[in-house]
């Protein structure tokens, strides 16, 4: 059964058809909007800071996500994809957005709509990756502009894809 546990006067408040892995752990200061996904081994700690998640957001396998003590709150928007063993700490990410395997975004950054940022990529403290963009590497650096295809063909497909995968588990 997963861990979902009250600190500090916070317990997690989930919106409708969220599914919830049996061993994840959602601690304190954490809202989720309707339609979301947390997967197997996803830590989200809300015990420094509050963190924020909008609708129809999947946090994949071994995804850990806080802030920082009384600096850096996390906020996530809607349809967004936080892929397998992602780390989030003390930023926001916008609308439509598709955060690779293994990627690191740290406090302060900024991940406006429809950006994808690759696999294994670095985004350092108060970077700005603007809307429409792909951003690979460490430190994570702007590679190419996003084409429809990329919006159509990964971010939405894998944000509908995990809701698919999510009623399987019910």
């Amino acid at each position: 059964m997963a861990i979902i546990k009250e600190l500090n006067g916070y317990k997690p408040i989930f919106g409708k058809s969220v599914f919830i892995a049996d061993n994840a752990v959602v601690i304190g200061n954490v809202i989720m909007g309707d339609y979301g996904s947390i997967w197997f081994s996803a830590v989200i700690r809300g015990d420094v800071n509050y963190i924020k998640m909008g609708n129809k957001v999947n946090v994949q396998d071994g995804v850990v996500i806080h802030g920082t003590y009384q600096k850096a709150p996390t906020n996530i928007g809607n349809n967004v994809s936080i892929a397998h063993n992602a780390t989030i700490h003390g930023c926001t990410i916008h609308d439509n957005v598709l955060i690779g395997m293994n990627a690191v975004i740290l406090d302060d950054a900024v991940i406006e709509s429809n950006s994808i940022i690759a696999a294994g990529s670095v985004v350092t403290k108060g970077t700005r990756v603007k809307s429409g963009s792909v951003y690979a590497g460490i430190p994570a650096v702007k590679i190419k502009e996003i084409s429809p295809e990329l919006v159509e063909g990964e971010i939405k497909r894998i944000a509908d894809n995990y809701l698919k995968y999510a009623a399987w588990y019910k």
